[in-house]
């Protein structure tokens, strides 16, 4: 199963739910599509959208997925990473109403630059790395381990710092 992480963020990310449909239309997407959709209203025959769910719900689905497709929310990634999943990171961009502003671009490149995920920052490109994901080996979360901690706890607070 795919889970898409959309969070609650009260603008519309249907572009990315346009194109994992695309995927799953040329096949590029062959597994069930379970999406946490917070506000973003989305009507689907291809894709179980689930509009807001607990956390206890969302880990859960984390657990169940082979991959999950998520806005550049740092929750949602690192709630992702630590349980070790392959992550695809989509930012939500302020052109498109997504976001006030573009902040997600320096998250994903953040996580992405460490090796915790996959990041997109063209969605003409999620094919290809929904196909890279396959055979990417994403760096391990090991909760309490001082190095790895400091290296997400450093991710996040650089990036406050920084903006």
């Amino acid at each position: 199963m795919i889970l898409v992480l959309l969070g609650t963020q009260n603008n519309s990310f249907a572009r990315l739910l346009d194109k994992i449909e695309e995927c799953i239309d040329k096949k590029i997407i062959t597994e069930e599509v379970v999406v946490q959709a917070g506000y973003t209203k989305y009507d689907s025959t291809k894709m179980k959208v689930l509009d807001f769910i607990s956390q206890d719900e969302i880990d859960d689905l984390i657990s169940q997925s082979s991959l999950i497709i998520t806005h550049g929310g740092v929750g949602s990634i690192t709630s992702s990473i630590k349980q070790n999943k392959k992550v695809i990171a989509v930012p939500r961009l302020e052109k498109f109403g997504e976001h006030v502003n573009d902040h997600q671009i320096q998250i994903i490149e953040k996580f992405d630059k460490e090796g915790y995920i996959l990041g997109v920052t063209d969605l003409n490109d999620l094919p290809d790395i929904i196909q890279k994901s396959k055979d990417f080996f994403p760096k391990k979360y090991i909760k309490n381990e001082e190095n790895n901690k400091n290296n997400v706890l450093s991710i996040v607070e650089n990036y406050i710092d920084n903006n």
